[in-house]
Protein backbone atom coordinates (compact mmCIF):
# COMPACT_ATOMS: atom_id res chain seq x y z
CA UNK A 1 0.00 0.00 0.00
CA UNK A 2 2.83 2.83 1.45
CA UNK A 3 5.02 1.45 -2.28
CA UNK A 4 1.52 2.53 -3.97
CA UNK A 5 1.14 5.47 -2.26
CA UNK A 6 4.62 6.60 -3.29
CA UNK A 7 4.27 5.48 -7.07
CA UNK A 8 1.27 7.65 -7.05
CA UNK A 9 2.61 11.13 -5.17
CA UNK A 10 5.94 10.44 -7.59
CA UNK A 11 3.59 10.43 -10.58
CA UNK A 12 1.21 13.44 -9.57
CA UNK A 13 4.91 15.35 -9.39
CA UNK A 14 5.95 14.14 -12.78
CA UNK A 15 2.60 15.45 -14.13
CA UNK A 16 2.85 18.95 -12.28
CA UNK A 17 6.13 19.36 -13.64
CA UNK A 18 5.31 17.91 -17.00
CA UNK A 19 2.43 20.63 -17.23
CA UNK A 20 4.22 23.36 -15.65
CA UNK A 21 6.98 23.20 -18.11
CA UNK A 22 3.83 22.78 -21.24
CA UNK A 23 2.44 26.29 -19.56
CA UNK A 24 5.77 27.80 -19.71
CA UNK A 25 6.45 27.03 -23.20
CA UNK A 26 3.01 28.00 -24.05
CA UNK A 27 3.72 31.11 -22.23
CA UNK A 28 7.46 31.90 -23.73
CA UNK A 29 5.57 31.47 -27.29
CA UNK A 30 2.91 33.89 -26.36
CA UNK A 31 5.49 36.15 -25.22
CA UNK A 32 7.58 35.64 -28.57
CA UNK A 33 4.12 36.60 -30.56
CA UNK A 34 3.79 39.57 -28.70
CA UNK A 35 7.09 40.96 -29.27
CA UNK A 36 6.82 39.83 -32.92
CA UNK A 37 3.01 41.70 -32.96
CA UNK A 38 5.01 44.70 -31.40
CA UNK A 39 7.34 44.99 -33.96
CA UNK A 40 5.51 45.28 -36.95
CA UNK A 41 5.93 48.54 -38.90
CA UNK A 42 5.51 48.46 -43.02
CA UNK A 43 8.84 48.53 -44.22
CA UNK A 44 7.42 50.77 -47.32
CA UNK A 45 7.05 53.77 -44.66
CA UNK A 46 11.02 53.48 -44.21
CA UNK A 47 11.97 53.58 -47.26
CA UNK A 48 9.79 56.46 -48.45
CA UNK A 49 11.33 58.55 -45.69
CA UNK A 50 14.61 57.76 -46.88
CA UNK A 51 13.91 59.09 -50.28
CA UNK A 52 12.32 62.05 -49.28
CA UNK A 53 15.39 62.89 -47.31
CA UNK A 54 17.29 61.76 -49.36
CA UNK A 55 15.91 64.72 -51.64
CA UNK A 56 16.12 67.16 -48.88
CA UNK A 57 19.30 66.33 -48.48
CA UNK A 58 19.92 67.20 -52.40
CA UNK A 59 18.64 70.42 -52.03
CA UNK A 60 19.81 70.92 -48.82
CA UNK A 61 16.88 71.79 -47.08
CA UNK A 62 16.27 73.51 -43.94
CA UNK A 63 13.62 70.47 -43.16
CA UNK A 64 16.56 67.63 -43.51
CA UNK A 65 18.13 67.90 -40.16
CA UNK A 66 14.34 67.98 -38.00
CA UNK A 67 14.20 65.03 -40.52
CA UNK A 68 16.62 63.44 -39.36
CA UNK A 69 15.99 63.69 -35.44
CA UNK A 70 12.39 62.52 -35.90
CA UNK A 71 13.11 59.71 -37.87
CA UNK A 72 16.09 58.85 -34.99
CA UNK A 73 13.90 59.01 -31.97
CA UNK A 74 11.13 56.98 -34.19
CA UNK A 75 13.36 54.58 -34.93
CA UNK A 76 14.83 54.13 -31.12
CA UNK A 77 10.97 53.78 -30.15
CA UNK A 78 10.17 51.08 -32.37
CA UNK A 79 13.58 48.88 -31.97
CA UNK A 80 14.61 49.33 -27.99
CA UNK A 81 11.13 51.06 -26.17
CA UNK A 82 8.84 48.28 -27.11
CA UNK A 83 10.56 45.84 -25.44
CA UNK A 84 9.24 47.43 -22.37
CA UNK A 85 5.26 45.89 -21.20
CA UNK A 86 4.18 49.66 -20.52
CA UNK A 87 5.24 53.08 -22.20
CA UNK A 88 3.56 56.50 -20.70
CA UNK A 89 0.88 57.29 -23.28
CA UNK A 90 2.57 60.77 -23.54
CA UNK A 91 5.23 58.99 -25.22
CA UNK A 92 3.14 57.44 -27.51
CA UNK A 93 1.68 60.15 -28.22
CA UNK A 94 4.85 61.84 -29.00
CA UNK A 95 6.25 59.34 -31.31
CA UNK A 96 2.97 59.32 -33.20
CA UNK A 97 3.33 63.15 -33.58
CA UNK A 98 6.76 62.71 -34.96
CA UNK A 99 5.55 60.24 -37.42
CA UNK A 100 3.18 62.58 -38.69
CA UNK A 101 5.88 65.38 -39.12
CA UNK A 102 7.67 62.73 -41.28
CA UNK A 103 4.80 62.47 -43.53
CA UNK A 104 3.97 65.74 -43.85
CA UNK A 105 7.49 66.30 -45.20
CA UNK A 106 6.94 63.77 -47.38
CA UNK A 107 3.52 64.41 -48.74
CA UNK A 108 3.37 68.27 -48.43
CA UNK A 109 0.59 69.72 -49.57
CA UNK A 110 -1.07 66.55 -50.27
CA UNK A 111 -1.84 66.16 -46.79
CA UNK A 112 -4.94 67.21 -44.79
CA UNK A 113 -4.67 65.99 -41.41
CA UNK A 114 -5.99 67.25 -37.67
CA UNK A 115 -4.69 65.66 -34.45
CA UNK A 116 -6.90 66.31 -31.23
CA UNK A 117 -5.77 65.00 -28.07
CA UNK A 118 -7.71 65.66 -24.47
CA UNK A 119 -5.92 63.66 -22.22
CA UNK A 120 -7.61 62.92 -18.74
CA UNK A 121 -3.95 62.07 -16.83
CA UNK A 122 -0.48 62.45 -18.13
CA UNK A 123 0.67 58.96 -16.08
CA UNK A 124 -1.56 56.78 -17.99
CA UNK A 125 0.51 53.87 -19.46
CA UNK A 126 -0.54 51.69 -22.26
CA UNK A 127 1.31 49.02 -24.26
CA UNK A 128 4.01 50.51 -26.40
CA UNK A 129 3.40 50.56 -30.03
CA UNK A 130 -0.41 50.18 -29.38
CA UNK A 131 -1.58 53.50 -31.39
CA UNK A 132 1.30 54.20 -34.02
CA UNK A 133 0.22 51.15 -36.26
CA UNK A 134 -3.37 52.91 -36.82
CA UNK A 135 -2.02 55.67 -37.68
CA UNK A 136 0.68 54.03 -40.12
CA UNK A 137 -2.56 51.88 -41.36
CA UNK A 138 -4.51 55.23 -42.53
CA UNK A 139 -1.12 56.61 -44.37
CA UNK A 140 -0.97 52.93 -46.09
CA UNK A 141 -4.25 52.40 -47.00
CA UNK A 142 -5.82 56.24 -46.99
CA UNK A 143 -6.38 57.33 -50.50
CA UNK A 144 -6.56 61.20 -51.96
CA UNK A 145 -9.93 63.28 -52.23
CA UNK A 146 -9.05 66.22 -54.45
CA UNK A 147 -5.97 65.68 -54.73
CA UNK A 148 -4.90 65.10 -50.64
CA UNK A 149 -5.61 62.34 -48.16
CA UNK A 150 -7.10 63.55 -45.15
CA UNK A 151 -6.82 61.90 -41.78
CA UNK A 152 -8.87 63.13 -38.74
CA UNK A 153 -7.23 61.67 -35.28
CA UNK A 154 -8.77 61.88 -32.09
CA UNK A 155 -7.74 60.75 -28.41
CA UNK A 156 -9.37 60.88 -25.03
CA UNK A 157 -8.90 59.69 -22.13
CA UNK A 158 -10.91 59.60 -18.50
CA UNK A 159 -9.91 58.40 -15.20
CA UNK A 160 -11.01 54.60 -16.36
CA UNK A 161 -11.34 54.83 -20.43
CA UNK A 162 -8.89 55.77 -23.69
CA UNK A 163 -10.65 56.30 -26.72
CA UNK A 164 -8.81 56.69 -30.18
CA UNK A 165 -10.79 57.25 -32.89
CA UNK A 166 -9.23 57.60 -36.13
CA UNK A 167 -10.53 59.00 -40.32
CA UNK A 168 -9.21 58.35 -43.53
CA UNK A 169 -10.25 58.58 -47.40
CA UNK A 170 -10.02 55.80 -48.86
CA UNK A 171 -11.25 53.84 -52.01
CA UNK A 172 -12.95 50.53 -51.65
CA UNK A 173 -10.17 48.32 -53.29
CA UNK A 174 -7.69 49.93 -50.72
CA UNK A 175 -10.05 48.55 -47.68
CA UNK A 176 -10.15 44.98 -48.88
CA UNK A 177 -6.55 44.31 -49.41
CA UNK A 178 -5.51 46.27 -46.11
CA UNK A 179 -7.32 43.98 -43.61
CA UNK A 180 -4.26 42.25 -42.36
CA UNK A 181 -2.51 45.06 -40.72
CA UNK A 182 -5.79 45.74 -38.75
CA UNK A 183 -6.06 41.68 -37.85
CA UNK A 184 -2.59 41.99 -36.23
CA UNK A 185 -3.32 45.13 -34.48
CA UNK A 186 -6.61 43.21 -33.19
CA UNK A 187 -4.35 40.20 -32.15
CA UNK A 188 -2.34 41.99 -30.20
CA UNK A 189 -5.01 43.64 -28.41
CA UNK A 190 -6.63 40.36 -27.54
CA UNK A 191 -3.33 39.36 -26.17
CA UNK A 192 -2.72 42.37 -23.70
CA UNK A 193 -6.37 43.37 -23.22
CA UNK A 194 -8.41 40.38 -23.60
CA UNK A 195 -11.97 41.64 -22.31
CA UNK A 196 -11.05 45.39 -21.70
CA UNK A 197 -11.22 46.97 -25.25
CA UNK A 198 -13.74 47.40 -28.15
CA UNK A 199 -12.27 47.80 -31.60
CA UNK A 200 -14.65 48.91 -34.68
CA UNK A 201 -14.31 49.28 -38.00
CA UNK A 202 -16.65 50.89 -40.60
CA UNK A 203 -15.96 52.31 -44.60
CA UNK A 204 -19.03 55.13 -45.89
CA UNK A 205 -18.74 57.53 -48.44
CA UNK A 206 -15.09 57.00 -49.03
CA UNK A 207 -14.36 57.67 -45.01
CA UNK A 208 -12.44 54.56 -43.22
CA UNK A 209 -13.52 54.79 -39.66
CA UNK A 210 -11.45 53.11 -37.08
CA UNK A 211 -12.39 53.05 -33.47
CA UNK A 212 -10.93 51.94 -30.14
CA UNK A 213 -11.78 51.58 -26.91
CA UNK A 214 -10.06 50.20 -23.97
CA UNK A 215 -10.88 50.23 -20.00
CA UNK A 216 -7.55 51.69 -18.57
CA UNK A 217 -8.85 50.27 -14.80
CA UNK A 218 -5.98 48.46 -12.57
CA UNK A 219 -3.96 49.39 -15.82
Amino acid sequence: MLGLIAHHYKSTLKNEDLKNKFLETQLQLKEQELKFLKMQIHPHFLFNTLNTLYGFTLKKADEAPDMILKLSNLLDYILYQVEKPKVLLSDEIQHIEDYVSLEKMRFQERLIIDFQKETYNNHVQISPMLLLPFVENAFKHGSQKNGALEISIFLKTTNSELFFDIYNTAKNENIKKGGIGLENIKKRLNMVYKDKFDLSTSFSNNLFTTQLKILLKNE
